[in-house]
């Protein structure tokens, strides 16, 4: 069984949850083909693993405008009632999306890119990761004829705007659909009818033996805390500097490192001098899987204080590596942290709780804080094991696939009668 993943930049800095899936479905033994929309050459990939899955993935807008017209003009020729179907989903989409009509037919022609590309490569199933463009990209491709589609949904942009990326409709098209928390799988719940429901699973993301087998240091006395993320208005990062500034003013030591990068780095740069926090918040840029890790095991905690989220995989690997975590009471997080047990859980946007909960970080003994460290890999192991995880979805696979043969044996035997 082939099955081809779609994915709008792959690989990403941001998306080694994605290239742990795939490996680990390999494990399970498919085969799984890499397809990203766009090329990533242009974002540094400091991982050395993302650096060997570029070699592995194959653009679509790697042939050029000239290759799209040809392979739109290519299936209108060769299968024009079947791109006819695709022209009418993709005006019909379009024009009720805040992209428009024109976007949607850029994505058509994507679309038959994959088409002609999995004619001969035995792809059987088309995956996309987000419900935004890949998953229109790989709906319009089914729409012509391609290979049954599902997509994973990580929120929050799925639920932003669901109405102009036509949620409902990529639902009912998709022979299932993946979601990462039972929150997100609540809020895909509102834009179908009930009837869809069963087709909705949770397959939470994961970790693997990097983290699970990973040497642990001791919880340091140092006021070491680490943020891990893009650097953006969602991650509440600005929240955070500020939550430092009152610390340290009422003489707290208090150290922050923002492993990250993003549009806000500017501004978060301009907030730390007006602080005169130059030396107590870092901001390291993109790091590899590694040096993450590294810098999660310097810290005392991971804090994320996000305004908006699916369920961070970063709070995965931060309860992995038995260091507790400070968030927020927003989507799946507290699914996964639970306070007093393995974190601390404040409102989003409270300025007052984070401060609160930093110094009470700060001050807690390193055996409380260990714990708690314990108590979170436990959780970790339960819930979000990769190879647990992608058992599932490996399940998920065979079963769409068997059920499109017998599907298709039965159209055979009523044509052929």
């Amino acid at each position: 069984m082939k099955i081809a993943y779609l994915v709008n930049k792959y690989p990403k800095v941001s998306h080694s949850f994605i290239r742990r899936e795939i490996a680990a479905l390999e494990a399970c033994g498919l085969l799984v083909a890499r397809f990203s929309i766009r090329e990533c050459e242009s974002e540094l990939l400091v991982d050395p693993e993302d650096k060997l899955e570029f070699e592995k993935t194959q653009v679509v807008l790697g042939v050029g405008i000239l290759g799209l017209l040809f392979n739109l003009l290519s299936v209108a020729i060769k299968r024009p009632i079947p791109w006819l179907l695709g022209l009418w989903l993709a005006v019909k989409v379009g024009w009720a999306s805040e992209r428009g009509v024109f976007y949607h037919i850029i994505y058509l022609a994507e679309a038959c890119v994959l088409l002609n590309w999995f004619r001969n490569s035995g792809v059987t199933h088309l995956h996309a990761h987000f419900g935004t463009n890949p998953t229109t990209v790989a709906m319009l491709c089914h729409g012509m004829g391609g290979p049954p589609y599902s997509f994973t949904v990580h929120g929050p942009y799925e639920f932003d705007e669901p109405e102009s990326l036509a949620l409902t409709e990529k639902i009912n098209r998709a022979a299932f659909v993946v979601t990462v928390s039972s929150f997100t799988r609540s809020q895909l719940y509102r834009w179908c009818d009930h009837q869809q429901w069963k087709k909705i699973h949770v397959i939470r993301c994961g970790v693997d033996n990097d983290f699970f087998n990973s040497y642990t240091t001791p919880i340091s006395s140092e006021p070491n805390l680490v943020c891990v993320g893009r650097l953006c208005e969602e991650k509440g990062q600005m929240l955070l500097v500020e939550a430092v500034s009152q610390l340290v003013g009422v003489g707290l030591q208090c150290n922050l490192t923002l492993v990250g990068d993003g549009p806000l780095r500017k501004k978060i740069e301009s907030l730390i001098k007006e602080y005169g926090l130059s030396e107590q918040v870092k901001i390291t840029g993109w790091a590899s899987s590694a040096e993450v890790q590294k810098y999660i095991m310097n810290s005392r905690a991971l804090i994320l204080p996000s305004f908006a989220e699916g369920l961070p995989v970063v709070i995965m690997e931060a309860l992995a590596l038995e260091r507790p975590v400070i968030s927020t009471y927003i989507a799946g997080i507290p699914e996964l942290v639970k306070p007093g047990i393995n974190g601390w859980l404040v409102p989003s946007g409270s300025m007052e709780a984070l401060t609160e909960v930093m110094r009470e970080v700060l001050q807690l003994p390193t055996e409380n804080l260990e714990r708690m460290g314990k108590a979170g890999i436990v959780s970790v192991q339960a819930m979000h094991n990769v190879a647990q995880e992608a058992s599932k979805l490996a399940n998920l696979f065979r079963y769409s696939q068997e059920n499109s043969r017998v599907i298709q044996e039965v159209l055979t035997f009523g044509e052929a009668n």
